[in-house]
């Protein structure tokens, strides 16, 4: 039998991000070097290496597996937010 993933496995500590991926997108390629250069601590998980994470990806936007969709501390979501937002949100 295998365990369901939910968004509270992904959940970060204050201050931080979880950010779902792939290795292929230029958005999330884009915001993870602005969060890098920031200063955002941030948990990559690319959903196509990671069991479970594409179905998770897809139920919090809609059915579609959009990315980068990221996990603030509250178990909020965003899908391709701006480094604004990031930092308004931790």
């Amino acid at each position: 039998m295998s365990e369901t993933i939910t968004r509270d496995a992904f959940v970060p500590k204050a201050g931080g991000v979880t950010m779902f991926t792939t290795t292929w997108c230029g958005y999330c390629a884009r915001l993870k070097s602005q969060m890098t250069k920031a200063g955002v601590p941030f948990r990559e998980v690319d959903i196509e290496h990671t069991p479970g994470t594409a179905e998770l990806v897809a139920e919090v936007n809609g059915g579609n597996q959009t990315v980068p969709t990221l996990v603030f501390p509250d178990g909020s979501t965003a899908t391709n937010p701006s480094l604004a937002e990031v930092q308004s949100r931790i």
